[in-house]
């Protein structure tokens, strides 16, 4: 989850690695480091704890680090608490190896305990030091080349990794590795970058590798040579990014968070516009054929987080529309149970980032058991697109916010749209439904633009509740599977303690934690479980509940029933969670906001967990 950067070239790097690195501050702020080298010199290493602010005001913006060489890492911690020694980059006893890394190497214990018995000397809590030396006890035992070094410490290696590493011998190099944990290189003009994540290089170029998992690179004279773990010279295709790299900018927004609340219409209008022609769903860009479509027996969603939560909306709107078996899985359990998958089935895989580690190895499980894999996914050329058999890219564009907003609301339309096509190739829809049903998706955008010019009321609720102790979201069906990303996207970026449950289940150990002044929320866009839901908000109430009701145009009546009520524009039911979140995630917003906190960078979180 920590971010990477690199550069070589003709200006100064210490500037280049600054700038990247904020554009990674999501994946982790623990702490921050640079490591620089001018020629032949030393290589000069800063760190600092805290926010990159501090290394930046340490290092005068970088222009105290003279040299065109260098790598810089933000921190987000696993093994050794935040502190500057704990801090990347990490060295060799005699600064002969350099490096930074991201993920977890599982042995390192068993690693530092062989080093230390060599002779090396560890001053840091981390993982990541035991990488570094033993690259180090590699290319001094056997004399070779930085490849060699490399090569023979991936194979002892366990865990997940990016590595960027600097050689004293090879001025103006700089060497990766990459397995299960993301890294591209960028070129242009002689130049060459390294990134944990794209936004961190958009600014220079849109030319990009993406190197392959258990594969080398080295970088130097502006160009990228690639290496397979045997050390043999491989090649690799040059991607152009399409994101703007304005659209990785703030453009005007006090946060990331609000500016990508406000993207979502253009958002999910570009996710639709990319599968719609000519009035009908074209999924031949995803690869899934009618005859293959038909041959399903049951799908498997896995996910984690927030697309756990978009799966949780598929299993209603699928199995409603669709009419077939659905089952969702978070990804981190998928592999450690004997999971019963049909040879027919497909294995659904959701990830914004396209490299969340467990979400990945999930994919590759469901590989080896032999079942046809399709991701959806926001990252072109990311790890799980290229190891699913089949890709739905979502259009959200690059999302910096911690917590997600516009990439959710894409992977529900994705979902949506896979609903229809099941629905209509398997026989369990009419062209004349599927035409109408198609016509409301395409009135979302508008839809959430409508909600947005309202945000004012929430704004104000949230600052009269923003310092509630519990908070608990209440809804049955879709409006349950809202709920949770309600309760998520609240207490993620606020802090306060929120759960949400099937409003049925109150009854059943939950309502026993309502006292006078606990907010409950429910949500109620379901027309047939609308009474019940108002119900069981009834019961919280008579306990002394603070309620929030949160339902659609026209049903005013909620009014006698809840202390403050929301409204979402009427759409078919089957669509209705893409609307009633919107309300939430500015709840969750306006609350963090009231409370004075970091909304884009909440404690403990980063953007893409690239480790188990």
């Amino acid at each position: 989850m920590c971010g990477i950067v690199g550069f070589i070239g003709s200006h100064q790097a210490a500037p280049i690695l600054l700038d990247g690195l904020s554009k990674l501050e999501y994946r982790g702020y623990d702490s921050a480091g640079l490591a620089v080298r001018d020629g032949d010199a030393p290589v000069q290493i800063v760190k600092a704890k805290g926010r990159l602010k501090a290394l930046a005001e340490k290092t005068n913006n970088g222009e105290t680090l003279k040299g065109t060489c260098g790598i810089g890492h933000t921190r987000w911690a696993t093994h050794g608490e935040p502190s500057e020694t704990n801090a990347h980059p990490h060295c060799s006893d005699d600064g002969n190896v350099v490096g930074v890394h991201n993920g977890i190497i599982e042995n390192y214990q068993e690693l530092k305990d062989k080093l230390v018995r060599k002779g090396y000397i560890f001053y840091s809590s981390t993982d990541t030091e035991a990488a570094i030396k033993l690259i180090d006890y590699y290319y001094k035992k056997y004399e070779g080349t930085p490849v060699d070094a490399i090569n023979h410490a991936m194979v002892r290696i366990r865990g997940s990794y990016a590595l960027a590493v600097m050689f004293r011998d090879y001025p103006g190099e700089i060497y990766v590795a990459r397995k299960d944990s993301p890294m591209i290189l960028g070129v242009t003009d002689g130049e060459c970058y390294v990134a944990s994540d794209v936004p961190a290089i958009l600014k220079y170029t849109r030319q990009v590798y993406y190197i392959g998992n258990m594969e080398m690179a080295r970088l130097a004279d502006g160009a990228v040579t690639f290496y397979n773990l045997d050390g043999d010279e491989i090649s690799r295709e040059l991607t152009e990014i399409e994101w703007d790299a304005e659209a990785a900018e703030k453009g005007g927004f006090e946060h990331f968070m609000m500016k990508e609340i406000h993207e979502q219409p253009k958002a999910v209008a570009d996710t639709l516009s990319s599968v719609i022609r000519d009035g009908r769903l074209d999924l031949s860009g995803v690869g899934l054929t009618e005859e293959e479509i038909q041959g399903i027996s049951q799908i498997h969603i896995v996910a984690c987080g927030s697309a756990y939560h978009v799966g949780a909306v598929a299993q209603y709107v699928m199995e409603d529309l669709a009419e077939i078996p659905v089952r969702i899985d978070v990804a981190s359990e998928f592999r450690y149970r004997k999971t019963l998958l049909d040879p027919k089935s497909l294995v659904i895989v959701i990830s914004q980032s396209g490299e969340t580690a467990d979400s990945l190895a999930a994919l590759r499980e469901a590989k080896q058991c032999g079942v046809k894999t399709l991701a959806i996914v926001n990252v072109v050329g990311s790890s799980i697109a290229r190891e699913a058999d089949n890709v739905f890219y979502t259009m959200a564009g690059p999302e910096i916010a911690v917590a997600t907003t516009k990439a959710y609301s894409t992977q529900l339309i994705a979902v949506y749209c896979l609903a229809l096509q099941f629905a209509l190739v398997r026989g369990k829809m009419d062209e004349k439904r599927y035409s109408t049903l198609l016509e409301e998706l395409q009135t979302i955008p508008e839809k959430i633009g409508k909600i947005l010019e309202d945000k004012e009321r929430i704004q104000w609720f949230a600052a009269k509740n923003s310092m509630a102790k519990d908070v608990f979201f209440i809804g049955r069906g879709v409006d349950y599977a809202v709920s949770l990303e309600g309760s998520l996207k609240l207490k993620e970026i606020s802090y306060i303690h929120s759960e949400a449950y099937a409003a049925g289940e109150l009854k059943h150990g939950t309502i026993s934690l309502i006292e006078n002044g606990t907010l409950v929320i429910g949500v109620l866009t379901q027309e047939q479980l609308y009474e019940k839901t108002l119900s069981n908000m009834a019961e919280c109430r008579s306990r002394g509940a603070y309620l929030m009701g949160l339902t659609s145009y026209g049903r005013y009546d909620i009014e006698d029933a809840v202390n403050f009520a929301v409204y979402v524009p009427r759409i078919d039911e089957h669509f209705a969670a893409s609307l009633a979140v919107i309300p939430l995630q500015l709840l969750g917003y306006y609350v963090s906001v009231a409370r004075g906190l970091d909304v884009d960078k909440p404690r403990n979180l980063a953007k893409s967990v690239t480790v188990e």
